[in-house]
């Protein structure tokens, strides 16, 4: 069975390193989490890491870093955007659990994001009002990228690691509770990118 970690184990800079490898055999073909039903799961979880990432059915979180059941609290939602019920899951995972580091994961190619491109660059907006509320949560964290001429591709790219950045940093500011955990140095939450062309998953900040 696979083994589960007490939250006093893995620091957040453990838990980097832990998913960065897990990252590195993804990549390699080297996978080897045990990916199917296994006794001892009612027992409890001890997550080692919560990963906010995007619903896109290319990039789930469980294979990208190698992880197995009960190693990963996974929040998907498309444009990994922050909404109360998803910063209400990671307070949920940090406290109950104990959980130290928190990836907010976007992903190059994001539907979502270059639905809010296709939105700033030509004026329009999504008929459906809840795909609308998705584009309004990204657009003003990557309104700066259209000062000034730019090819659309580009915008594309710098738009999914901006919105990454800033919905990391929206998700500690939003919540009272995470902000005081990162404070206090018992919470890390980090952005990232994972590249649907390579597999390989960038940090962006510490």
């Amino acid at each position: 069975m696979p083994r589960l970690y007490a939250p006093d184990v893995l620091s957040p800079d453990e838990a980097i390193g832990r998913l960065l490898e897990g990252n590195r055999r993804f990549v390699a073909g080297e996978g080897r989490a045990v990916r199917q039903w296994h006794p001892g799961l009612t027992d409890g979880q001890w997550p080692f890491a919560v990963v906010l990432g995007c619903a896109d059915s290319r990039a789930p979180a469980e294979y990208v870093f190698d992880q197995g059941l009960g190693e990963l609290f996974v929040i998907r939602v498309a444009g990994n955007v922050v909404a109360p019920s998803l910063v209400g899951s990671v307070e949920f995972a940090a406290g109950k659990f104990g959980t130290r580091l928190v990836v907010v994961m976007g992903h190059t190619h994001c539907g979502a994001v270059e639905a809010t491109v296709d939105a700033l660059e030509h004026g329009g907006q999504p008929e459906s009002p809840n795909l609308r509320s998705i584009v309004d949560r990204i657009a003003p964290h990557v309104q700066e990228l259209f000062v000034g001429p730019g090819a659309h591709e580009a915008r594309v790219a710098a738009a999914v690691r901006a919105n990454a950045i800033a919905s990391a940093r929206d998700l500690r500011d939003s919540s009272p509770t995470l902000h005081a955990l990162v404070e206090q140095g018992r919470v890390a939450i980090v952005a990232a990118v994972y590249d649907l062309a390579t597999g390989v998953v960038e940090l962006l900040d510490g």
